[in-house]
C-alpha cells in the first residue's frame, strides 16, 4: 500500500505477504475516497467487502466481529511500531528490521520499494546491503 506525493513520489506504508490482509481503514470507515494506493506485486487473490456487509457479518456473527478486531488491533501495533521504528533508528536498522519483519520479501520487491518504506534513497539501501555483505 503506497501514497503518491504533488511530485510524484510513491510512499511505500504496508506490505502484505501470503494470507495477509490490507485495507485503507480511512477510506473504508469514512466512505471516502482513498488517497492510498494497493497494488499486487505478483499474481493475488482480492477479496472484497462491502462496508454494510461487514457491519452485518460483525452484528449477526460475532466470530468475524472477534476476529477482525484482533486483525485490525495487530496492523495498529504494527504501525505504532514502524512509527516509532522510523522516527528513533538509523537507516541500518530500520532495514535490519524489515528483514526480520519480511524475510521472505527481500528477494521479491525492487529496492525501491523496500527503500521507500525504508524512508531512504534506492541508493542509500545499496550502501547499506553493502555493508552489511560484508560485515563477518
Amino acid at each position: 500500500m503506497f501514497a503518491v506525493d504533488p511530485a510524484g513520489k510513491e510512499h511505500n506504508l504496508q506490505f502484505a505477504v501470503e494470507n495477509d490482509w490490507i485495507m485503507d481503514f480511512q477510506s473504508f470507515y469514512s466512505a471516502s475516497p482513498s488517497r492510498l494506493y494497493i497494488e499486487a506485486v505478483e499474481p493475488s487473490v482480492v477479496l472484497q467487502i462491502q462496508h454494510d456487509d461487514l457491519l452485518y457479518l460483525y452484528i449477526n456473527y460475532h466470530k468475524f466481529d472477534r476476529v477482525f478486531r484482533i486483525i485490525i488491533e495487530q496492523k495498529y501495533i504494527d504501525f505504532q511500531n514502524r512509527v516509532l521504528q522510523n522516527i528513533s533508528t538509523a537507516a541500518e536498522e530500520r532495514y535490519v528490521g524489515f528483514m526480520r519483519q519480511y524475510p521472505q520479501l527481500m528477494n521479491r520487491l525492487p529496492n525501491t520499494q523496500i527503500a521507500s518504506y525504508l524512508g531512504i534513497t534506492p541508493e542509500f539501501l545499496s550502501k547499506i546491503r553493502k555493508k552489511l555483505a560484508t560485515q563477518p
